[in-house]
């Protein structure tokens, strides 16, 4: 199993206080990253400021365009992979630049490079850059899928949708990798199909481990029906980390987080559907040896990658700090 960590390309005034996420502090957490030995770094994409980040802090934050972050970190390191979790395709009304940019990126790391896409998930955001739009976000993200395919697989593509068009494309170099490969983020179940017709795996995000294993089922059964080989699938969740020498410790100090106040925003949306588990069930949250069992289930459950996973802390000092906790009481007993 593989193990990443997220990287605040959107994040300030979100999951983490005002100031946080300057670029130095973004290149030190991603340097970090590769020092101590995690496979990659997530980042997620904000265009922005959520309603209620704005009635929160003073100043707005800081949210930086993900790929073009990516450019930097990449240059900056040897080894490590960089991701998007996720690329919010319904705001980003140019396929065949995000395609370019994707192939380049991927060309000049040498294959370092993941996508995950998705809906996105706070719709306010998709109304102020796209306003007045008729459209459905997960009907944009279903062409998006189908769009970005036919760039990366066909040597001259056209593609006429609703909210995509292109004609007559020769977009090359095509990636560095084979293949390059493509997530679709969201726990809805439609998520789960749109992965099995277009992507190659899943993205959750703070799913109790028996949800998980339910979506894990329904996805492999889906694969089998297809003709998919559902093993070809990944199953990349999300979740939040903390770490403490007591359950209680760790508890408290996640609860009294910038990242706790985030998962409270995002209850009655993309978090509305956890019935009666806490964030503290659900998360990575308590001693090393509970996060460890908790780490465990999921890969039993059918997890392949623990990507992204974000750090509860209010400074960076303190997130690079769990960062090394993790990785060097965790990441040893379940990879």
């Amino acid at each position: 199993m593989r193990v990443s960590a997220g990287l605040p390309t959107g994040m300030e005034g979100l999951t983490y206080p005002i100031p946080f996420s300057d670029p130095e502090a973004v290149l030190r957490i991603a340097k970090a990253a590769e020092t101590f030995g995690y496979d990659g770094v997530w980042g997620n994409d904000h265009m922005t400021t959520q309603h209620y980040v704005r009635e929160e802090f003073p100043v707005p934050p800081r949210f930086w365009e993900p790929l073009m972050t990516y450019a930097f970190v990449l240059a900056n390191t040897t080894r490590l992979k960089v991701g998007t979790g996720i690329l919010v395709l319904p705001m980003r009304r140019d396929i065949v630049v995000v395609a370019k940019q994707i192939a380049t990126l991927d060309h000049f790391s040498k294959g370092r490079v993941e996508i995950g896409v998705g809906i996105g998930a706070y719709r306010e955001e998709f109304d102020a850059v796209q306003p007045d739009s008729p459209l459905q976000r997960g009907d944009i993200v279903d062409e998006g899928l189908v769009a970005l395919n036919k760039l990366f697989s066909e040597r001259v593509s056209s593609f006429e949708g609703k909210f995509y068009r292109y004609r007559d494309v020769e977009m090359w170099p095509k990636g560095y990798q084979k293949k390059i490969p493509v997530y679709v983020g969201g726990n809805n179940p439609n998520n789960i199909r749109r992965a099995v017709e277009s992507a190659d795996g899943w993205l959750p995000a703070g799913m109790h481990v028996d949800a998980l294993a339910k979506g894990v089922k329904s996805m492999h059964e889906m694969a089998e029906k297809t003709g998919r080989d559902p093993k070809s699938l990944e199953v990349c969740p999300q979740f939040i980390v903390h770490l403490g020498k007591t359950r209680e410790a760790a508890i408290e100090r996640f609860r009294g987080s910038q990242m706790n106040k985030h998962l409270i925003s995002l209850s009655k949306s993309t978090l509305k559907n956890q019935g009666a588990h806490t964030h503290e069930d659900i998360n990575l949250i308590g001693t090393a040896e509970q996060v460890i069992e908790k780490a465990l289930a999921f890969k039993a459950a059918g997890v392949t990658h623990l990507l992204g996973l974000y750090f509860a802390a209010d400074s960076v000092d303190e997130l690079i700090e769990q960062m090394q906790a993790f990785a060097e009481d965790v990441m040893p007993k379940i990879v």
